[in-house]
């Protein structure tokens, strides 16, 4: 009955690094919508747990807030409710999950401690926490967490998913990729591992199969311009322009704003001679790094452009 509560969860946010070879393309972020915990909202071991009903209509109300969007509001509820009661792991939980999503991490990682300790069996707690361990580049710690996620759950997806993007911190590619495949076995509708795991095998060199990565984390989710576009570059290396193109495109529907994808095709273009079109999206990749305070890449959008219309 106590699993019920905790059933559903999310992937952590992290930051990777693309191995883009002699290509000129700047490395994609991944960047991950973090979601409330979804709670019962009469669920019956909780009310077990406490006499303190407020507490529990704090929760609720935490929760609501969550899902209109008012993230202020969950953040007092959900504090109001483990003040009324320390033992209710969930509110501190979803605490922790409101705290992660306004960018508050220390307090997001101390909020899902006070979840683990209030329920020392929570697996989903040690998950996150080392997820915002992982994000605060306290790799050590995180990994402890996580390993203990795993050891009261060994088929949590998220705490596979999370010590993978450890051991792809540490370059430990192999651990990793082991990790993404546990990942993908137990959170089959997730497609951060896979993509993932594509960028662990693009380091190793394995380019088909971090080809197939990509390609498996688009059919999970065919609005991931981040896979798009890492599979584009592959086929832009090898010399498969229209192919490299359509998955720039792809890449730009799933994502407008998305420079990379525009720069991308800025390069197809030049190599197809089309010269004139190279210079309309390079010039929209570039004002979109502009926008985005990339300073950079902005620069090398703005010579590639020249490039183009001196060529055209």
């Amino acid at each position: 009955m106590r699993t019920s509560l905790y059933k559903d969860y999310l992937l952590t946010s992290a930051s990777l690094i693309f191995l883009s070879g002699t290509i000129l393309i700047p490395s994609p972020t991944l960047s991950l919508e973090l979601k409330p915990q979804s709670i019962p909202s009469s669920p019956p071991v909780l009310l077990a747990q406490t006499d303190n009903k407020n507490a529990t209509n704090y929760l609720n109300q935490g929760l609501q807030a969550v899902q209109a969007g008012k993230i202020p509001d969950a953040i007092a509820a959900f504090r109001q409710a483990a003040e009324l009661d320390p033992s209710l792991a969930p509110a501190h939980y979803n605490l922790g999950l409101a705290l992660r999503q306004a960018g508050q991490l220390q307090p997001a990682a101390d909020a899902f401690y006070r979840a683990t300790q209030a329920d020392p069996k929570f697996a989903l707690a040690y998950a996150n926490l080392g997820g915002a361990l992982l994000e605060g580049k306290n790799l050590q710690q995180a990994n402890d967490y996580l390993q203990r996620a795993l050891e009261l759950d060994p088929k949590l997806g998220v705490a596979h998913y999370n010590l993978g993007l450890v051991r792809e911190q540490q370059q430990n590619w192999d651990k990793a990729i082991a990790s993404f495949k546990k990942a993908m076995e137990y959170s089959k509708n997730a497609p951060e591992p896979a993509y993932h795991l594509g960028v662990c095998y693009l380091q190793q060199g394995k380019i088909d199969k971090a080809k197939d990565a990509f390609r498996k984390a688009v059919q999970i989710n065919p609005k991931y311009p981040e896979a798009y576009y890492s599979l584009g570059s592959i086929l832009y290396s090898q010399n498969k322009l229209r192919d490299a193109l359509e998955a720039f495109r792809k890449s730009a529907e799933a994502n407008s704003n998305y420079p990379n994808a525009y720069y991308g095709a800025g390069l197809v273009f030049i190599q197809l001679n089309q010269y004139g079109d190279a210079a309309q999206v390079l010039q929209y990749a570039r004002d979109l790094y502009k926008a985005q305070n990339n300073p950079e890449w902005t620069n090398k959008a703005e010579q590639l452009l020249q490039q183009a219309q001196r060529m055209n």
